[in-house]
């Protein structure tokens, strides 16, 4: 017998977001397993605020790709608490945006490979401090520094210099050959390393433009916008999705959603006409999406109408990732059309929080300096209401499971799971393929598994907040030993032998230490 029930709960957004805004119980209900014959329900209570640094969900912590390693030791003082945090403790992922020229500085030399590098030192720290790592790889001078490293253009990539006073400053032209042959170079070599989800959250994969940001990308010299200049667009698009897709295949690859995306500008409240097509081109190819310009509404060069409504259409199909677009130290954003407040950075981390909520994004960013600080000592309810209601965040609410049977029986579980979180659980991207599922497991006196059941049928991405999903599914306990279990339920990662690889929303006093989420006792006996 394998079913799933699947119990909707009505629920006023508006009600929903004034009762967490309150610290209430969300009014998710239902669920009930279905009745099997014999069996013990267990009910289990969620945890609402223990940070889970589950996978592409959560906080991420920005840090320089020449910053030194103790800068994942920054602590920031927390009136809220009382007393000093650091910054790690509340980040599922650290986030390298850097230059080609960085990680590359010679032909067939790469930074993670030389242990003098401050790349090099920086992954090893985050590698132990089990902290994904994430990059942008950004590849234009204009307003940094040579990104591109000089050894592409000494073997005769075309580039253009926006300001002859800054010689080092090049733009390489995204169409160009020599340019495009050792950038492939570079992004399998690169891949050949971090393609791998223990070490890497995620893979920000086109890197063109300003920033790397995706705008103000140069094809022709001057920058000129051509009648050409659609088909490049289209043309790069494909290319360089297809290079990290091709090269990433275990690990998320997201892109900057913008209305400009690809073209030679920055600015202008209308989209190119075919800013959709030319994303389009990058979902295709298994990407998500992320923007750089939350909290940002002016309509000319900030987070628009037009990305808001883009966004939507993703909603629970793909997750989101969100970067907030003001720094509050540096820029006037007391003049934004949502009339934040000179030196209140609290409003503008206000305006973040709310569009978050909005797109409904998964992850968040703690930036480097200032910004960082701001949340914790401006912001922290902020930092607290984003831990406890966006993303996705998983518990199972009671599960169905028997007391005792014979070696050589068959028994039947049940359960259900709730979502607490606004986003979702993006187990149906292209690099996941579905590989995270419910098992349950028998385990023995030390908490460790003897046996797991895999239920395949179970479908994290359809588990949307306000809503119960339930399964039954039949068990085959043949060859386990005689002896005293207890049963564990869990989100497992099929493809790493079944090692708990989402952690559940449930106390840490409920669980073992590898994750598995204690759910009732079961004796086995002989015939």
């Amino acid at each position: 017998m394998r079913y799933r029930i699947k119990n909707a709960v009505l629920m006023f957004a508006a009600i929903a977001v004034s009762a967490c805004a309150c610290g209430k119980e969300p009014a998710v209900t239902g669920g009930n397993p279905a009745e099997i014959e014999g069996n013990v329900v267990v009910k289990i209570s969620p945890d609402r605020t223990t940070v889970l640094r589950n996978p592409l969900n959560g906080w991420v912590m920005y840090v320089s790709g020449t910053a030194d390693p103790s800068y994942f030791d920054t602590k920031v003082y927390v009136a809220d608490l009382g007393k000093e945090v650091l910054v790690r403790d509340y980040a599922s992922a650290c986030y390298i945006r850097t230059g080609w020229k960085n990680l590359n500085p010679e032909k067939g030399v790469y930074a993670w490979n030389d242990p003098t590098s401050d790349i090099y030192k920086l992954v090893k720290r985050a590698e132990e401090l089990k902290l994904p790592i994430a990059f942008r790889v950004v590849v234009d001078g204009r307003d940094q520094r040579e990104n591109t490293p000089q050894f592409v253009f000494d073997a005769g990539a075309e580039y253009w210099l926006s300001d002859s006073r800054f010689p080092d400053r090049k733009t390489p032209l995204a169409i160009d050959p020599v340019w495009r042959k050792h950038y492939e170079e570079f992004i399998k070599a690169f891949a050949a390393y971090f393609n791998d989800p223990a070490k890497t959250a995620f893979i920000d994969g086109y890197g063109l433009g300003k920033w790397g940001e995706g705008h103000n990308v140069c094809y022709e010299q001057n920058n000129a916008v051509t009648s050409r200049t659609s088909e490049y667009k289209a043309e790069t698009m494909e290319w360089i999705t297809g290079l990290y897709a091709e090269n990433f295949t275990k690990v998320p690859l997201v892109i900057n959603y913008h209305r400009q995306i690809g073209h030679p500008v920055s600015e202008g409240k209308s989209p190119q006409p075919d800013s959709e097509d030319v994303l389009q081109i990058a979902i295709d190819n298994g990407y998500c999406l992320r923007s750089d310009a939350f909290g940002m509404n002016n309509q000319d060069w900030g987070y628009n109408d037009w990305e808001k409504g883009y966004v939507m259409k993703w909603s629970n199909k793909l997750p989101i990732l969100m970067e907030g677009g003001y720094i509050v130290s540096s820029h006037s954003y007391w003049n934004d059309p949502a009339g934040y407040r000179k030196d209140h950075p609290e409003d503008v981390r206000e305006g973040e929080f709310q569009a978050s909520m909005e797109a409904k994004v998964n992850m968040m960013d703690f930036r480097v300096g200032g910004e960082t600080k701001s949340w914790f000592e401006n912001s922290f309810s902020l930092v607290k209401r984003f831990n406890a209601e966006g993303g996705y965040r998983l518990y199972p609410t009671q599960v169905s499971v028997p007391s005792a049977g014979t070696f050589s029986s068959r028994v039947t579980l049940g359960h259900s799971w709730a979502n607490l979180g606004w986003g979702y659980c993006p187990v149906n991207i292209r690099q996941w393929n579905y590989k995270y599922k419910v098992a349950f497991a028998l385990l023995d006196s030390k908490g460790e598994p003897v046996k797991v059941f895999v239920d395949e049928q179970t479908d994290l991405s359809q588990w949307l907040k306000g809503e119960v999903t339930s399964y039954t599914f039949d068990v085959d306990i043949k060859g386990v030993a005689v002896g005293a279990y207890t049963w564990g339920v869990g989100i497992v990662d099929t493809t790493e032998d079944n090692r708990i690889g989402i952690r559940a929303a449930v106390a840490a006093s409920q669980m073992t230490d590898t994750g598995w989420v204690r759910a009732g006792t079961f004796t086995v006996t002989a015939e």
